[in-house]
């Protein structure tokens, strides 16, 4: 039995991750902002934390004892403040591992995205090696990839580091991408880019769990590690199964990718301007990772730290479908 500190407990992946390793025998300590966040990990059998990521000595006197660190917290939203994203994604990275040095926490494990390689185009067959782009995705995926860098950077003989990138992650208990989708669909706003007809990577969260564990047991200190469910799978079709478990139809609205990208270049710089802190129309963020075919080589993972991908789609899909009766 061993002790883990989790940031972002409350979240869909910290929430997973500490039903897993609760599972698994482990102590797990969680940070958590608020009175429901705190109910939230309690009820997985995790130890609360009040505090957040500003607080460098709540963190320090949580992570003493721990064996590891998972850093899951982060600003995941398509749109908002830039300044919120590199307080919460840059700086609080930057806090969490000096509270983990000075807490003599000998590893830390960072939920890094696929997000951090995204500059507007394509990303086929991406693995560990590729370049992190001259010209980043602004917010989201610029700030990932700051706080990524901060990760591998602090590597040391006292602090192992290990990053896990996971892609399009979805699961059953879904608090982020699957609402949004649903909520879209409802509304009237989804349609399908290209028709859909275009390749993407995924990750269940059961899987995003399993690579974050085999990060801490066997991954090296400095790297990085991508996770995926395997061969990629039509977006079109992906969406259309993951809706399905809740019972939805998506009607066959269509938009060209030209389009998309001018309305997201234009609406992007207007609502900057005018400081509107809505969603515009498109954004950069929707072009770059689910517009066009985002695709992943998870093999560095799957040969180096004993990663499987046990959960299929299939079966992952139709736990969902259970759930739901659909």
């Amino acid at each position: 039995m061993e002790r883990a500190f989790v940031t972002g407990g409350s979240g869909f992946v910290g929430r997973n991750l500490i039903r897993t390793l609760i599972g698994r025998g482990d102590q797990v300590r969680a940070l958590v902002r608020s009175k429901a966040a705190a109910q939230a990990v309690e009820s997985l059998g995790a130890e609360a934390v009040r505090g957040d990521l500003d607080e460098t000595d709540v963190m320090r006197a949580g992570m003493r004892g721990c064996a590891v660190v998972f850093h899951a917290a982060a600003k995941v939203e398509e749109w908002g403040d830039p300044a919120s994203y590199y307080h919460v994604n840059v700086t609080g990275t930057r806090n969490v591992l000096h509270a983990a040095r000075e807490a003599a926490v000998p590893k830390l494990v960072h939920v890094s995205t696929e997000a951090v390689l995204a500059d507007g185009g394509p990303l086929v067959q991406v693995n560990e090696a590729w370049a992190y782009p001259d010209r980043p995705i602004p917010r989201y995926p610029e700030t990932k990839a700051e706080s990524e860098r901060l990760v591998l950077a602090a590597n040391s003989e006292s602090l192992a580091t290990v990053v896990i990138r996971p892609r399009f992650i979805w699961g059953g208990d879904d608090t982020s991408l699957l609402p949004q989708l649903v909520s879209a669909v409802k509304s009237g706003r989804f349609m399908w880019i290209d028709g859909g007809h275009y390749l993407s990577s995924t990750t269940h969260v059961d899987n995003v769990v399993e690579g974050l564990i085999c990060g801490w047991r066997q991954g090296r200190g400095g790297e990085i590690y991508f996770v995926t469910d395997g061969e990629p799978v039509e977006f079109r079709q992906m969406i259309t199964e993951l809706l399905a478990t809740q019972g939805i139809r998506i009607p066959d609205k269509r938009a060209p990718l030209w389009l998309i990208k001018a309305v997201a270049e234009v609406t992007e710089r207007i609502w900057t301007l005018a400081n509107i802190q809505r969603p515009p129309p498109a954004t950069r963020v929707l072009v770059g990772l689910v517009a066009q075919e985002v695709t992943i080589d998870d093999s560095k993972a799957r040969s180096e730290i004993g990663y499987v991908g046990r959960m299929t789609r299939e079966a992952g899909l139709a736990a969902m479908r259970s759930v739901a009766g659909n």
